[in-house]
């Protein structure tokens, strides 16, 4: 259940990260799922002037990441990922992209998530898998 964080806490810790250089934005959580938007502008573009597939993972491992995050007791645990695959589905030139990150599985120690990334028109950009570790925090002596 994805409910230890709200949408503004996590829009909140994208100060001073990746997330806010390239404007990830929060935009709906679910008991499942999270949601956020990226835009597809000189940050996000490869010279060619299409979304770059960097920025497309970078969006998909941020939503699922942080799905994991709002899943955890964070004073006890830490989220690492430990493998993300992404296929490119087709291009996008401006506007933004949309991704829906839904947990698929998840056990004490793992979180396998499926992200959906479309377009501002809906069409399917990128579809990613993300595999989360969660690992327990060494108590304090």
């Amino acid at each position: 259940m994805l409910t230890t964080l709200s949408l503004e806490t996590l829009n909140k810790m994208s100060e001073g990260t990746l997330m806010k250089h390239l404007d990830i934005v929060y935009t709906e959580i679910g008991p499942d799922y999270l949601c956020g938007s990226m835009p597809v502008d000189h940050r996000t573009k490869q010279p060619a002037g299409l979304l770059h597939g960097g920025a497309s993972a970078a969006l998909a491992e941020t939503l699922g990441s942080m799905g994991s995050m709002a899943m955890i007791d964070m004073e006890k645990q830490a989220i690492v990922g430990i493998e993300i695959n992404a296929n490119h589905i087709r291009s996008v030139k401006e506007g933004h992209v949309h991704g829906k990150a839904t947990l698929i599985m998840r056990s004490p120690k793992l979180h396998v998530w499926e992200i959906r990334i479309n377009s501002d028109a809906g069409k399917l950009v990128c579809v990613s898998r993300l595999t989360i570790m969660v690992l327990d925090k060494e108590a304090k002596k």
